[in-house]
């Protein structure tokens, strides 16, 4: 199939695929006429890719899965080298969550101080609105 075509099919662009191309983790072929050429591996490598990215993985971290794919695994998270990359993205993951519940006591913390200093006149109020 030709760029476009594929582009299509994975959801995305031609521009990017040559991004990928350019990058080495998509290799075109070329035919008789100069046409870069793709088959459904290329398409199989992209939806890992893509699948990937949309997961939070940055391009290069997709590297391993994809020549995992082109060792002719089944699947691009079936070698050592891309389970190495799954936890480090948990760890990654693991550590923001940390962070993140921390900031959230954090602010639990500033709201209920700044609620006790108010008083009660600081309490939500609830206006009825209607005809």
């Amino acid at each position: 199939m030709r760029i476009g075509e594929l582009a299509r099919r994975a959801g995305t662009t031609t521009r990017t695929l040559r991004y990928y191309e350019a990058r080495g983790l998509l290799t075109a072929r070329r035919s008789d006429n100069g046409y870069r050429t793709y088959d459904e591996d290329d398409l199989r490598m992209l939806r890992q890719i893509r699948t990937l990215q949309d997961f939070g993985f940055d391009l290069e971290e997709t590297r391993p899965f994809v020549e995992c794919l082109r060792a002719g695994h089944p699947a691009g998270d079936s070698c050592p080298a891309s389970l190495a990359v799954y936890r480090r993205k948990l760890a990654e993951l693991d550590a923001l969550i940390g962070r993140l519940a921390d900031v959230r006591d954090q602010v639990a913390r500033q709201l209920a101080d700044a609620e006790a200093a108010a008083g009660p006149e600081a309490a939500p109020r609830c206006e009825m609105t209607g005809p």
